[in-house]
This record gives C-alpha cells, structure tokens and sequence, in this order.
C-alpha cells in the first residue's frame, strides 16, 4: 500500500512531467522532456519573485540543479542507474523495480523545485512602520524567546552524565563492578588497574553489565573471530542496569557490537587489512607508522592499540586487539619515522595517534615528544586520544605536567583531541582530568561521531554544550562513514547538513565551532557546507542518494571523482520513528542536497 500511495502522490502532484514523458519515444527524448520542464522551472526562479517566502526560491534552486545532475546522461553513467528511464517507465505504465524511498525522495526534490515545501512562514505581526524602535525590537525578542524555548526543551530532553541522579546512580554501578573484581577505591584510581582488569569476553561482561540475548551472541562471535572486543570498568560504570538502552544508548553501541558487524567481520573472506581499509590509508603512508593527506600536517602512530576498543573505529583493520602486547612500534620503525619528519620540514604539524598514545608509558610518551620537539619545524603536536571518556584517571598530574612542558607559547602548541560522542559519557571524573589540562594551558579539543546514537534533534547540540561546561571546545563532527560493517550506526548526509544548518547555528558561536566533515578515502576531510566541493547526482531504486566527492586536493595526479553511496533518507526517517521521534520534525531533510 505504502508503493501505492506514494506512487499514485509523485505523479499526482507532478502531472505535467509524467504527461511528457509518456510522449518521449525514447530515454533521450524522455531526458529532453525532462530537461526542459526543469529549466523552466528554473527560469521562473531567475524571472519572477512568486514565492511564499524567499527561503522556498533558494530551496528551488538546489533542487533544480539536484534535479539536472540526476536526469544527466553523465551522472547515469557514474552512477550506473538511470532514474530518469525509471520515471519514463512509470509514465508508460510499467512499474519499474524501485522503493517507495525512492519515489519519495523524487517527490521532494520535485517539490522543492516548485518551491512548495511549506517548510518556511512567514510571520504576521502588527504593521512596523507605526511602532518605534524599540517596540520592534522588543516584538523581534519575542520571537527570538521562542525559537530559544523549544531548542532548549529539546536539549534539556538528553540526560548528563554530571546530573545529580545519574552520578548517584554510576556511584552504585561502581560498588557492584570493585566488588566483582575485588578491587580497592585506590585500584580503581590507578589507570595501570584498569588496564589490567579490561573486560575482555562476554563472560566478565555479562557479570558487571546486563545483556540482551543479543549482545551475547555479538560479543561471542567478535571474540571466536578475533574481532577486538574491550572495555574499561570505568566506561562499564557508565552502562545502566537496565537493558532497554533508554539512556546509555551511546555508551552501549561504542563498545557492544551489533549483530550485523560480528557477523560481517567473521563472513570476511578476504584479507580484513584490505577490505577495512575505508580510507585507503595504504595509499597515503609514505613511512611506516606515518599517514600524510594534506600539505602541512602527518598522521604519526607509534602505539597500535586501546585500552578499550570503539566498535565503528575508522581502524579496526589495524587494531589487533585491545591492549595488544606488540601494540608499541620497535624502536628502528620509531626511528625511521622521526627521520622521515627531519627530511620533511614542510611538515609543521603533527597529529600522534593510533591507537591510543596515551596508554603509552610517561618514559616512553617523554622519548618520543622529546625527539618530535628537537625538530625546529614542528609547531604543534596534537594528541589524538579517548583517554578523557573511557579512562580519565589516566590523566594524572604527572601525565598533564609532561604535556604542559612541551607546550611552549610562542614556538610550539601541545593539545589533545579527544571522541566525547555523547552527553551521557561526561561526568564528574571525565570534567577533571580536563581540567588538569586546562590548568596547564593544554586546548583540549573533540571530534564527534554523528551517528543513530546522537542524531536526534538538538541532541548534539546538548553535547558540545556540555562539552563547554567542563572545557572541551567542539571542532569537527564528522559524518559516519560509508562502511558496510557500520551500516547500523550510519546516517543520510542531509542529516548532518541539516543539524549543522537548523540546530547548531541556534547557539552561541563557541558553542558552534565544530565543522561538518566527510572524509574521503585517501584525500581526507571534505567539509560538507561547502557545496562546491560535492553534488548528489542520482537516486538509486533502493533510496539512496548518490554523491559526487570532487578531488580539490592538488597533490596527486589521480583527479578522479569519489562516488558515495548515502543511506536513503526515509530509511533514516524509519529508524527515527523507532526511537520514539516523529518523523515530521525531520521533513525539512529532503531538502538538503
């Protein structure tokens, strides 16, 4: 039924297209049919000013070049599907094999270059030109008082892990977990025990944390596939009592694996180093240890491994598993990539990573930085690490003053990048070992993840606002990538565009300093705000959208385009609806190309 409705709706609604296309007598006459009722539609967004609001002819606009890159003969042929000569079909009578997500996304776009979204209003109000000054402006703050009123109503709705009620709660999660391993509130403390006591099988989980059937069984068949599989019984703490993931969602879905990725990682029939390797960082590694994208900046990775293991890693091909015993590269291998740096000083910055650096030894992190700062060259030294969420008593003062004496204001910077995906993650424990680094002068800075497990609205807004109260400044969110292990966790890019047009630009800029990024496989970040660098050019039969990656790096001969498949945004717009959200409070998605 559902089909039906939207079938008989699309062509409903869009009565003159399908007319001629029933009369095209071929694909190319149907594209020429198609064309032209484009262009003039988009002709009357250049020639007439009949809009209901102005924000609808810019919606037009983005939908008429989606629409054009779509019906084009050269997107067909990148994108091996034609959804035009399904249209022309449907116009015959046929009923081409597509989705109902497909049609819908159709619809929309089709909609949008109409400029009949209705998504935008006008606001009626008494007649400016009798009133003062300052009765317009009190009249503006009005309206501004209740666009404030309900995005924070909706932050308010995702509960902190520093409110009182859940730091009790953690508290007594606590008690259970040192008493199932014996430990002392010292042992605890000490980051050296939690390493040690890394919950590793599903047998020490299932005694500390409350399982489904389900995650059970993921867990069961990572670890007979050597799948890495840890977590610290600080995060654990984290973890409700309840199964019902209503608040501990994000906690859970880091570490637990679903069914569908243990399932797909221990199918793997082929080298899993190849197969995983999303960001082809093979192709970008010109030393061991080292991975080099962009003109001033190098990956450096001399510890190969985690105190706990995060399930949609961007390099769960090369973690062996957690805390690995030959996580550490050999001295030779360190060598060599600190020659590698002394030949290229055209290299300024350094982000060392992994793995988890922070779960290296004080001597051996002091000989390793003492040897990046003897390079002249070097002016900042970011170090990438999940310490602060998954193990903040590994922020010790002694760790934070080796830090603070490499950062030397006026010739080099030292800052810490860390992965906060979720308010529920902060807490009082977490709040000081960044303020340890605080203190010492250390920025500490967050990448975040946007994924199912954050994507609600306003819900990552909540974050970076929690992640201010206790010092971290948001600097990149980064779109999920397209990796098929992952599809759980994945999200349409209208939605991350969407959230960073109509959430975040709400807030106070410090509040908003995070940029959108997709990462493109062996080039690196693509920032998604920057239309220029990216066109949805095709909508397969199953939803998704296509995109076009355009190559702007100029270090590299290879100007190839990268082709993205999206997940379709009615299957987004179906697993929200799950989560308890209504799906209308989404609509404006389709509308972001």
């Amino acid at each position: 039924m559902e089909y039906k409705q939207e079938f008989n709706r699309l062509i409903k609604e869009n009565q003159p297209l399908f007319d001629a296309l029933q009369k095209a007598g071929g694909l190319e006459q149907a594209r020429d049919a198609a064309m032209t009722y484009v262009l003039d539609h988009e002709s009357r967004t250049l020639h007439t000013m009949d809009y209901a609001h102005p924000m609808e002819r810019s919606v037009a606009r983005r939908c008429i070049q989606t629409l054009k890159n779509i019906f084009s003969k050269r997107s067909e042929d990148l994108s091996a599907y034609s959804a035009l000569e399904a249209l022309w079909r449907m116009a015959a009578g046929e009923t081409p094999e597509v989705t109902p997500a497909f049609l819908a996304d159709v619809r929309h776009l089709l909609t949008g270059m109409r400029g009949e979204t209705g998504q935008y209003h006008m606001t009626e109000g008494p007649a400016e030109d009798s009133m003062s000054s300052r009765e317009i402006s009190r009249n503006r703050s009005n309206v501004l008082d209740g666009i404030a009123r309900q995005a924070l109503e909706r932050e308010r709705s995702y509960v902190s892990g520093l409110e009182e009620s859940i730091i009790q709660k953690r508290k007594a999660r606590k008690e259970r977990i040192m008493a199932y391993f014996g430990a002392t509130e010292e042992q605890w403390q000490d980051w050296t025990w939690q390493c040690r006591n890394v919950i590793r099988n599903v047998e020490t989980a299932e005694a500390v944390i409350q399982l489904t059937d389900d995650e059970k069984e993921a867990i069961r068949i990572a670890r007979a596939h050597h799948v890495p599989f840890g977590i610290t019984p600080y995060y654990a703490m984290l973890m409700d009592e309840e199964t019902d993931r209503h608040l501990d969602h994000a906690v859970r879905a880091q570490v637990l694996p679903p069914l569908r990725y243990s399932n797909f990682l221990a199918n793997l029939k082929t080298d899993r180093e190849d197969e995983l390797d999303f960001m082809g960082e093979h192709d970008t590694s010109p030393e061991e240890l080292i991975t080099r994208r962009y003109p001033m900046i190098s990956i450096f990775k001399p510890y190969n491994t985690c105190s706990q293991i995060c399930v949609y890693c961007q390099r769960n091909w090369e973690i062996e598993d957690v805390l690995a015993q030959d996580a550490q590269a050999p001295t030779n291998k360190l060598q060599q990539a600190i020659d590698w740096y002394r030949e290229h000083p055209e290299v300024t910055e350094v982000l060392v990573t992994g793995g988890d650096p922070a779960i290296m030894s004080d001597q051996v992190f002091k000989k390793l930085l003492d040897q990046l700062c003897a390079l002249d060259h070097i002016k900042r030294i970011r170090v990438g690490t999940r310490i602060p969420v998954v193990m903040p008593m590994r922020i010790t003062d002694d760790f934070a003053d080796l830090l603070e004496h490499y950062h030397v204001p006026g010739k080099r910077e030292v800052c810490v990048m860390t992965h906060f995906e979720h308010s529920y993650e902060i807490t009082p424990e977490s709040m000081e070992a960044v303020q340890k680094l605080r203190k010492r002068r250390i920025s500490v800075y967050n990448q975040g993840v946007f994924t199912m497990e954050n994507a609600r609205r306003f819900e990552m807004v909540a974050l970076r606002k929690d992640l201010r109260r206790i010092g971290v400044d948001p600097y990149y969110t980064f779109n999920t990538k397209g990796k098929e292990e992952t599809l759980d966790y994945r999200l349409p890019i209208a939605r991350l565009i969407q959230e960073q047009t109509e959430e975040a630009r709400l807030n106070p800029g410090v509040e908003r300093t995070d940029e959108a990024v997709f990462n493109i496989p062996r080039l690196g970040k693509n920032y998604l705000r920057a239309g220029q660098d990216h066109e949805v050019i095709m909508i397969l039969p199953g939803g998704e959208r296509v995109y076009e990656f355009y190559p702007w790096d100029l270090s590299t001969e290879d100007t190839s385009p990268y082709i993205h498949v999206d997940l379709a945004i009615q299957e987004f717009l179906d697993k929200i609806r799950d989560r308890g959200e209504n799906p209308e409070d989404y609509s404006s998605i389709w509308y972001y190309v």
